[in-house]
């Protein structure tokens, strides 16, 4: 009993870390759009950098009430880490105004099979033949979804080529920081939030103004823009954290994979507040074969054989048990 009890407990932390995930990551698109669309706050990077800073603030305040415990990340990786980080948040929003919305779509379905390749060359993992042709029919179900036009330029591919490359390997980057250092979520973060914050909030009215040729302090505040501020940044904390949990405990391939169930749901709730001119029969079909994809990645990969690592173990400078749980499962407690 007390194994099938184990791994009861372990699929509870599993859905609720996944639904935390879903129901800020939602939210946060929903409250992001408001701002920018209808109150006009276009400076998306230096939003994220005050979205590292409160998250910072939050890992601070933690570490004070001694629910962090001091740990141990070498300088190298959390530079690696970061640039990764940056590069993702600059190529995607570089992306995005360089590129049709098409190509947009197609350059972050592309990241699940470049995360795969990740986990095949530097994990060693092999996958079955259906849990291939699952992800297959997910990245089928989303495309039929979202994609719509699609233009190609040069400076467009080399962007979304560093979005893509750069956020994938920033997802890979989390799960191999706690499997090897040993990290819980709330650890990580609190190494990478602030270094995040700084370059981003010192890049990010700069970069803003490239992009928009609007100037973050010149823009007309008021007492509801700030709130929606507030609360974006204060869903971040969520954000940031939930992910960094579902990528400990799921891989970044699984997280893309059920990722796009948020997709997903935004435009189920897009079409909910902001209109249902786009919703059709195409979009309801693509919604109909993402969902099926997700539910058969789901069965195929937990099957034996359908995702595992071929006699390759990743060296862990920090044996030790962190919260009760095995540093392979560093969130075990959440």
């Amino acid at each position: 009993m007390a194994p099938a009890s184990k791994s009861d407990r372990k699929a509870a932390v599993d859905a609720a870390s996944w639904m935390f995930n879903v129901v800020t990551s939602v939210g946060i698109i929903i409250v992001n759009k408001a701002l920018m669309a209808t109150y006009g706050f276009s400076f998306a990077t230096t939003l994220t950098g005050l979205h590292f800073a409160t998250t910072t603030l939050m890992t601070l305040v933690l570490r004070w009430l001694g629910y962090i415990q001091p740990s141990h990340l070498p300088l190298p990786e959390l530079l690696k880490f970061v640039l990764f980080a940056n590069f993702s948040i600059v190529g995607m929003n570089v992306s995005l105004m360089w590129n049709s919305v098409g190509f947009y779509q197609i350059a972050k379905l592309s990241m699940i099979p470049v995360s795969c390749l990740l986990e095949v060359v530097l994990d060693k993992i092999r996958y079955s033949r259906d849990t291939k042709l699952s992800i297959l029919v997910v990245l089928l179900g989303v495309g039929v979804c979202t994609i719509t036009d699609v233009s190609v330029n040069t400076r467009g591919f080399i962007a979304a080529f560093v979005a893509v490359w750069s956020t994938a390997l920033q997802q890979y980057y989390v799960h191999y920081l706690q499997r090897k250092y040993s990290l819980g979520s709330f650890n990580l973060l609190g190494h990478t939030a602030p270094v995040q914050a700084a370059s981003l909030l010192l890049l990010g009215p700069f970069l803003d103004y490239w992009l928009t040729n609007k100037r973050v302090d010149t823009y007309a505040y008021n007492i509801v823009s700030v709130l929606f501020i507030m609360s974006s940044c204060t869903i971040a904390v969520g954000t940031n954290l939930s992910q960094f949990i579902c990528i400990g405990r799921f891989t970044a391939v699984t997280f893309q994979v059920l990722g796009h169930m948020k997709t997903i749901l935004v435009l189920i709730l897009g079409f909910f507040f902001f209109g249902k001119e786009g919703l059709n029969l195409q979009v309801v079909l693509g919604m109909f074969i993402a969902v099926l994809g997700m539910i058969w990645y789901g069965n195929a990969s937990s099957k034996p054989g359908g995702k595992e690592r071929r006699s390759h173990s990743l060296p862990n400078t920090r044996p030790q048990k962190v919260g009760g749980s095995e540093a392979s499962e560093p969130d075990g407690k959440v």
